[in-house]
């Protein structure tokens, strides 16, 4: 199983892809409030939240399974439209969006960027082509990773993101 690590290389100017092969396989009550259509909502700040794509196989009770013991809270969107309105009412952490989302994957990042640029974001696909992870590659999605998803994978990329962007460990092993 392959996972591709998104990351720009500063030689000549150019973005590159590298891919790596993963050997690993791998809680405070502050609220603040969100806008939601002239209505204010309360939160907790520590709540962890992953909006990921819905599908008609066990996808979102597999993500689940991984996700309830760490007290991380998954959203299921069936498509673009429904993940920006998601995000507007709720705090998401990460987004994982399958390339057999409607209306694409990259197309629901790119819709998804529109109104939140540094939102951090999974891509999944199915052997991902030069041209898929170049396109990837340039809406900064933290990874990409194939179908089908093998769950210590995505826990080890959810661990790595966590870690990096949030400095918290959820997806330790």
């Amino acid at each position: 199983m392959w996972v591709w690590q998104m990351s720009k290389s500063r030689s000549l100017g150019r973005k590159s892809v590298q891919n790596k092969r993963l050997r690993k396989h791998g809680r405070s009550g502050t609220t603040f409030a969100v806008k939601k259509d002239m209505v204010l909502e309360e939160t907790k700040f520590d709540d962890v939240n992953v909006l990921a794509s819905g599908a008609g196989w066990g996808w979102p009770d597999a993500l689940r399974y991984i996700f309830r013991p760490r007290g991380v809270n998954l959203l299921v969107a069936e498509n673009a439209g429904e993940f920006v309105n998601i995000m507007r009412r709720k705090r998401i952490h990460t987004t994982i969006v399958d390339m057999g989302s409607k209306p694409g994957g990259l197309a629901t990042i790119k819709i998804i960027r529109m109104d939140y640029p540094m939102q951090p974001c999974i891509l999944l696909s199915e052997k991902p082509g030069e041209a898929v992870l170049r396109e990837a590659l340039g809406l900064e999605v933290f990874s990409v990773i194939d179908k089908p998803v093998n769950m210590g994978i995505l826990r080890e990329q959810l661990h790595r993101l966590f870690i990096k962007k949030y400095n918290r460990d959820n997806f330790a092993e």
